[in-house]
C-alpha cells in the first residue's frame, strides 16, 4: 500500500467516532429529555405547560392546535429540524426572542445531539 492510501485509511478511521458522535446517542436522549418532560409530551398529542412534541420534525413553530404560544413563536418562520432544534435547545431565548419558554438552554452539545437524536424516534406521528 501507498503511503497515501495507508494515510486516507487512517483518517477515515479516526473520523469515525466523530461521525457517531454527530447522530447523537438515542438512549442518553432519553435522559436528558427528562428535563424537558415536566412540559412537554413525546408520545401524544396533549399539551402541557408546554406544547406536545408529536411530529416535531418538520412541523412550523407556533403552529399546535389549542396550544397558546407567544406571538415571537407564532411568527418566528421558524420550521423545527436537527439544526433549529439544536440551536432552540442551546439558548431559547436568544434563538426566538421573546417566546415564553422559561427553560434557560442546554450548553453542551453532546446533550442537545444526544436529545435531537431522541426526538427523532420519539417524536415520530
Amino acid at each position: 500500500m501507498t503511503k497515501k492510501i495507508v494515510l486516507g485509511l487512517a483518517l477515515a478511521g479516526a473520523m469515525l467516532p466523530l461521525a457517531a458522535h454527530a447522530a447523537g446517542d438515542a438512549e442518553n436522549g432519553a435522559k436528558v429529555y427528562k428535563r424537558c418532560a415536566a412540559c412537554h409530551v413525546v408520545d401524544k398529542e396533549m399539551n402541557r405547560v408546554g406544547p406536545h412534541l408529536v411530529g416535531l420534525f418538520g412541523r412550523e413553530a407556533g403552529s399546535v392546535e389549542g396550544y397558546r404560544y407567544s406571538d415571537a413563536m407564532k411568527e418566528s418562520g421558524v420550521t423545527w429540524d436537527e439544526e433549529t432544534i439544536d440551536k432552540y435547545v442551546e439558548n431559547p431565548k436568544s434563538f426566538i426572542p421573546k417566546n415564553k419558554m422559561s427553560f434557560p438552554g442546554l450548553k453542551k452539545e453532546e446533550d442537545r445531539q444526544d436529545l435531537i437524536a431522541y426526538l427523532k424516534e420519539a417524536t415520530k406521528s
